[in-house]
């Protein structure tokens, strides 16, 4: 068997973040063969805990991590984190600046001792006016406009998922990987600040640039204007939902014949691409009443045949049952510390034609406490002392 892709194997990164961000940025790295050691406080991080959609939260980003306890309120914690990042080659936060100064890791401090580690914090926002504002993906996807595009005029609405956090958490990683490669040539880290406002800045881009070369402010995409002739959901005569596009004039001419609309392809009026377009208003009707009649793995299996984009709307936990998921390695398998087992996906990249798929376990609360800091050269007492389960002396 090859080599598994580990190309960070040797990286250690020490970690102290929390919610999604920070913590993605980690289990990105630890996917790619590093290293990943979460520090949390001697009562865990306090995700850990989190019920509802924040379930998922600490499982699901700290995959294949260790944990090591520290109490660093105490010196003793402290003094067990400097020995720590003295062995590091990245630290991880997503905490503000004066927090992780009380905590013994103030950024400044850190470049200062530490010539060779990259910093990669995790922001609200990049340096500027806003830069100490407290910021939730939810504040910076109402800032960028990136709401307002979603939902209908006068309904912003939030994408269904953490994009921006997870995304952020990316650009991370990248940074991270790509301040490494710089450190091989010039031996010295970066101090890397990745902003979440900017990281959704760049998801509205398409519609800022739209407006700087046209002069047009675009409506919201549900009221969007239409540059394909099919681009709808439509009902089955099942009563289930299925999103179909025909957006050249191949596809549009396949989709009237599969459905039988021999007027409209014969319509003099409708035989370019922008007569399609311009005539959605009475061509989609047509479309949809024909749609109605035909039941959906029926029209799922005619359109995959002749190329026709097209997809049933689903729920994330369909995607247990979707056929392309639950291929070999389609989702990583990882255990809780209680026993309890959960999949999920992984890296989305083939590498070498096989998806990689090994995420790790999710570590319990100062799980590798002794193993790390004994390697460290700390005896049972001093990691006693500095996880915070023996006190400090008087």
């Amino acid at each position: 068997m090859e080599r598994d892709f580990q190309p960070l194997e040797g990286v250690r990164v020490v970690e102290m973040t929390h919610m999604i961000m920070g913590p993605s940025c980690g289990m990105f790295l630890g996917m790619l063969g590093a290293e990943v050691i979460k520090v949390e406080p001697p009562e865990g991080d306090k995700t850990r805990n989190l019920t509802g959609m924040g379930r998922p939260f600490f499982p699901l980003f700290n995959r294949g991590k260790k944990s090591v306890q520290l109490d660093l309120k105490s010196d003793s914690g402290r003094k067990a984190l400097d020995a720590l990042l003295a062995t590091a080659d990245v630290f991880i936060d997503n905490f503000r600046d004066a927090s992780l100064a009380r905590m013994g890791a103030d950024p400044n401090e850190l470049r200062r001792r530490y010539p060779r580690l990259v910093l990669a914090s995790h922001k609200g926002f990049l340096s500027g006016p806003y830069q100490d504002r407290t910021a939730l993906d939810e504040v910076v996807q109402m800032m960028t406009g990136l709401a307002y595009m979603t939902g209908p005029t006068g309904r912003p609405l939030r994408v269904g998922s953490s994009a921006n956090d997870i995304m952020g958490g990316l650009f991370g990683a990248l940074s991270v990987v790509a301040a490494l490669m710089e450190r091989k040539e010039t031996g010295k880290g970066r101090s890397l600040r990745i902003g979440l406002f900017e990281n959704c800045l760049l998801l509205v881009a398409q519609h800022m640039v739209q407006f700087e070369l046209e002069g047009v402010n675009p409506p919201p995409m549900p009221e969007r204007t239409f540059s394909w002739p099919v681009y709808d959901i439509f009902d089955t005569a099942d009563g289930k939902q299925m999103f179909v596009g025909a957006v050249t004039e191949s596809q549009w001419a396949a989709l009237c014949r599969l459905l039988e609309l021999d007027d409209l392809l014969a319509d003099p009026a409708l035989q370019t691409r922008m007569d399609q377009i311009n005539a959605r208003d009475r061509t989609i009707p047509v479309v949809a009443a024909a749609i109605s009649m035909r039941l959906s793995a029926e029209l799922s299996e005619n359109f995959e045949a002749l190329g026709i984009p097209y997809s049933p709307i689903a729920k994330p936990s369909d995607m247990y049952s979707d056929p392309h998921v639950m291929r070999p390695g389609g989702l990583a398998a990882s255990r809780m510390p209680d026993g309890q087992t959960f999949r999920a996906p992984s890296l989305p990249v083939d590498v070498d034609g096989m998806m990689m798929n090994a995420a790790g376990d999710v570590p319990a609360l100062g799980a590798d406490t002794t193993s790390v800091l004994s390697a460290l050269g700390l005896d049972a007492e001093a990691i006693g002392k500095a996880r915070g389960t023996v006190r400090n002396a008087a």
